[in-house]
């Protein structure tokens, strides 16, 4: 018996040390192209995967959870069920990719990963959709290939820069910030930006756009 538990074990142990060092090297590729040495991959894949499972209060506010109802009895009315919403910031998945843009930024032209971010934006709008007690939800290949394709057709200079810049933020703005009003319709009492840590589109976008220049 004792043998039947732990076999299964391994497996998912040495699974999951595989994945993580396959996540590892597609990061590392990408960041190579963005021009960071291997320490600075290393600090911060670990950064985004501790980074994970933290997560900051951004946002308190009040959400309807069930209708008022008035019942067909005189004066028997059952008021509507309130119940506060929190908005999140992932660390991992938000605030660590956000700001390797920002220190990428003066390596990119200026022009070109401006007009990237904002049609990445403007994207990323279109596509995101509020989805009950899941999130904002994004298909998962459009963002990063756009980004891909709008810096390689915008900047013969530091392509990958822009793409990672523009696939980050664009979607980050985009998705996330332009729809932020809509996030009551979600219904979750929790809501995280980035909440999938190194999982998460904000994250990802990044990485692949990188990758595909």
């Amino acid at each position: 018996m004792r043998r039947e538990i732990m076999l299964p074990m391994i497996l998912t142990f040495l699974l999951s040390v595989l994945f993580v060092l396959f996540l590892f090297n597609i990061v590392a590729i990408s960041f190579t192209k963005l021009g960071l040495t291997p320490v600075q991959t290393f600090l911060i894949f670990l950064g985004i995967i501790v980074g994970g499972y933290i997560n900051i209060p951004v946002s308190r506010r009040k959400i309807v959870v069930s209708e008022p109802r008035r019942l067909p009895i005189p004066f028997f009315y059952y008021p509507p069920r309130v119940a506060q919403q929190v908005v999140f910031v992932n660390v991992g998945g938000a605030v660590i990719p956000v700001a390797l843009s920002l220190y990428l930024l003066p390596t990119a032209p200026l022009m070109p990963t401006f007009i990237a971010t904002a049609l990445i934006t403007l994207l990323s709008k279109a596509l995101a959709r509020p989805v009950p007690n899941v999130g904002i939800a994004l298909p998962p290949f459009i963002p990063p290939i756009a980004a891909a394709l709008f810096a390689l057709l915008l900047s013969e200079e530091n392509p990958a820069a822009v793409a990672y810049i523009s696939g980050v933020l664009g979607t980050l703005i985009g998705a996330d910030l332009l729809n932020f009003n809509r996030i009551r319709e979600i219904g979750s009492l929790a809501v995280s930006i980035g909440g999938a840590g190194v999982f998460d589109g904000i994250f990802l976008v990044g990485i692949i756009a990188a990758l595909l220049t």
